[in-house]
């Protein structure tokens, strides 16, 4: 167990494989995105090193993120070899969804459990305007790969005001009527350089809620209102799935965080919306002894923020999210 200052146990570590994605979508990074380059982010053996030496801090739950991680080269064996280190419970990943169709079930195979698949509208058009490339017919295909696949999956939305937050919520959240996913509207947090498009186009949770009420019914508390990592979970009427809104600005969850996130270039960072990052890559390809690197996590765990500063306006400026991970 790991455990930070203020008594959270610490054991859900969110890895960024890669900065780069097959999108640019609106709400993450610009259209003409630089990506790292490929020697400065951590190699696979650098990788299952960390893991094993998580696993052994006591983190049971992975999660394979980006920019998108199936753009990563070797991602089957990658999953495998987390799935299949001692004390891991729990690997699953975010993804766009592009690849799925023939990744879904090779990944299912090599220990994937959930996959979280981005899908901001079903709408052909909109669904190009927010993601400037993409086809939502290739997303959905996916899906049903992951389904056939018997991957447990989530759907996720960023809700952007003026995009996607009127008649696009209430289509995805009607999903959840016939299907037994988890819908979860996420709403938009600042980065960097786009930190002023995603604070004007924030949508509250209690706005989502009264458009999906008005149009589909009454909205009724689920999972016995305990969080659901970090979403608030309700049900439709007679509804086979459930409706998750994670409200990270207006609604933060910082006091039940266990996470921590390791972006894709090697820094330990401990709050998704605090700057404060710790250097592993550094000390590693240094020589750093598995007894030293574990010293500096344990440091980093102690000294995990209670939570984002937005409320004091505190942003986060020196990373965009496709760099950290979500």
């Amino acid at each position: 167990m790991s455990l930070d200052r203020f008594g959270r146990d610490i054991n859900y570590l969110r890895i960024s494989l890669t900065d780069k994605c097959n999108l640019r979508c609106v709400y993450c990074m610009p259209e003409d995105m630089t990506f790292q380059p490929r020697e400065e982010l951590l190699q696979d053996d650098e990788i299952f090193r960390l893991v094993d030496i998580f696993a052994g801090l006591g983190f049971h739950k992975f999660r394979l993120t980006g920019g998108e991680p199936t753009v990563r080269a070797n991602i089957v064996n990658i999953v495998k070899r987390i799935a299949n280190t001692p004390g891991v419970q729990t690997v699953a990943m975010t993804t766009n969804g592009l690849m799925l169709d023939r990744l879904a079930r090779p990944l299912a195979e090599a220990g994937l459990q959930r996959v979280n698949i981005s899908i901001d509208t079903l709408d052909p058009n909109r669904f190009k305007t927010v993601t400037r490339w993409g086809k939502v017919q290739d997303v959905w295909s996916g899906i049903e790969a992951a389904k056939e696949a018997g991957l447990e999956i989530k759907l996720n939305a960023v809700v952007v005001r003026g995009y996607n937050d009127i008649q696009d919520v209430v289509d995805l959240a009607a999903l959840t009527l016939n299907n037994p996913w988890q819908v979860r509207f996420i709403e938009m947090m600042p980065f960097g350089d786009v930190a002023d498009f995603q604070r004007a186009g924030v949508v509250s949770q209690d706005e989502l809620m009264a458009t999906i009420s008005e149009s589909l019914g009454f909205l009724t508390p689920a999972n016995s209102g305990q969080l659901d990592g970090e979403a608030r979970l309700f049900n439709l009427p007679g509804a086979a799935g459930t409706i998750g809104f994670i409200s990270s600005v207006t609604q933060p969850f910082c006091a039940a965080c266990s996470r921590a996130r390791l972006t894709a270039d090697g820094r330990l960072r401990m709050c998704l919306l605090r700057e404060m990052e710790v250097n592993l890559i550094n000390p590693m390809r240094a020589g750093a002894t598995d007894e030293e690197l574990t010293a500096i996590i344990r440091k980093a765990i102690w000294f995990k923020p209670w939570g984002h500063g937005l409320a004091e306006d505190v942003i986060p400026l020196n990373r965009v999210m496709s760099e950290i991970g979500g």
